[in-house]
C-alpha cells in the first residue's frame, strides 16, 4: 500500500465558496462563521472574496466581514481577488494570502468574470507582482480543470497551458478546480502527475466538489500521490453561480472523518466542526448534503436494545 502523507493542510472555504451560491445571510452570521471556524482547529480559511457586489452580491460585504473577524494568530485568512481593484481592496485590509480564479475552460472564464481565459492570463504579471509589492502571496486556482459545464471535456493540455502561463507570470502556488465534480480517481492522478512533471517546484492545492459523489475518493487518489493541500467546505455547503449543477464541496467534516481514521492528521476537532456545520446549516436554511453531519462521527453509538 502505498504511503500516505502524515498530516494534510486543509483550507476551510465554506465562508466565501459555501455562501455564494446562497441566499446573502447577515454580515454578522458570517463574522460568527468565520470565527467559530477558527476554533475548531482549522489552520486556514478563506474568508471573503473582493469582487464587485452586482457579480456576487452574497460577497457585496467583504469589507464589513473582515473588519468584524477578530483573526487568531494560528489562523491564516486569506482572500479571493478577481482583478486589480480586487486585489488593492484584499491588501488594504491586510490580506497577506491571496487566490485568483481563472478557468482552463474559455466559455466558463467569459461566464465567470466576462473575460476570455486568455485575457485573464495576460493580466496575470500585473497582479503578482502587485501582490509580492504589498507582502502578500498569489495562488493560482485553475477552475473547471477536469471539465466544463458548458464545453464538456476539458484536455489535460489546455490546462498545462493556463499553468504554464501562471508559473512564468509569477504565482506563488497552484490549485485546481472540480467545478462541476467531473473528476475521477484516474483523471486526478493523471492531471497531478503532468503537472508536477512540468513544474516539480510548484506547490500543488486540490479543491473537489461532490456532484457527482467522487469527492472523498478523489481525495483518496490525491493522497496516494503525495498531495497534502486540499480545499473543503463546513457542512459541504457550496457551488458556482455560473456552473449550472454544481453542488456543493466536499464536506470538511468528511474530510476530517475520514483522514483521521487513517491515521492522516489534520489538527480539526471533529466534534467542534461538526457544532459549526450544524449552525452553518442553520445559517442558510435547508439542509446541508454532509452526511457526517447527519450520522455524526464513527464512534458515535446508539444505546442498546434491551435484553429479552
Amino acid at each position: 500500500m502505498t504511503e500516505l502523507p502524515a498530516r494534510v493542510s486543509l483550507r476551510e472555504v465554506g465562508p466565501r465558496d459555501g455562501l455564494q451560491n446562497e441566499d446573502p445571510i447577515p454580515t454578522a452570521a458570517k463574522v460568527d462563521l468565520i470565527e467559530a471556524l477558527s476554533a475548531t482547529g482549522l489552520r486556514r480559511i478563506e474568508a471573503v472574496s473582493f469582487v464587485h457586489p452586482a457579480a456576487i452580491p452574497q460577497m457585496a460585504d467583504a469589507d464589513e466581514v473582515w473588519t468584524g473577524v477578530r483573526p487568531r494568530d494560528s489562523v491564516r485568512y486569506s482572500a479571493l481577488v478577481p482583478n486589480r481593484r480586487g486585489l488593492q481592496r484584499a491588501l488594504a485590509a491586510g490580506f497577506v494570502d491571496l487566490e485568483v480564479v481563472i478557468s482552463a475552460s474559455d466559455t466558463h472564464n467569459r461566464e465567470n468574470i466576462k473575460r476570455g481565459t486568455d485575457e485573464s492570463l495576460a493580466g496575470l504579471p500585473e497582479l503578482a507582482e502587485l501582490a509580492h509589492a504589498g507582502g502578500a502571496t498569489l495562488q493560482l486556482i485553475v477552475s473547471t480543470a477536469w471539465g466544463c459545464p458548458y464545453e464538456g471535456e476539458v484536455p489535460v493540455e489546455r490546462v498545462l497551458r493556463v499553468v504554464k502561463q501562471g508559473v512564468a507570470a509569477g504565482v506563488d502556488s497552484l490549485a485546481f478546480g472540480d467545478t462541476t465534480g467531473m473528476a475521477t480517481p484516474t483523471r486526478v492522478t493523471r492531471l497531478v502527475g503532468e503537472v508536477r512533471a512540468a513544474h516539480p517546484d510548484s506547490p500543488i492545492g486540490l479543491h473537489f466538489h461532490n456532484t457527482r459523489g467522487t469527492g472523498l475518493a478523489n481525495v483518496y487518489a490525491a493522497l496516494q500521490l503525495g498531495v497534502d493541500d486540499f480545499d473543503a467546505a463546513v457542512a459541504g455547503l457550496g457551488g458556482c453561480p455560473y456552473a449550472p449543477g454544481a453542488s456543493g464541496n466536499i464536506a470538511t467534516e468528511e474530510v476530517v472523518s475520514m483522514l483521521e481514521d487513517m491515521g492522516v492528521e489534520t489538527g480539526v476537532d471533529l466534534e467542534a466542526l461538526l457544532e459549526v456545520a450544524g449552525m452553518a446549516e442553520a445559517y442558510v436554511g435547508h439542509p446541508a448534503p454532509s452526511q457526517v453531519l447527519r450520522a455524526g462521527p464513527r464512534w458515535k453509538t446508539v444505546p442498546r436494545p434491551p435484553a429479552d
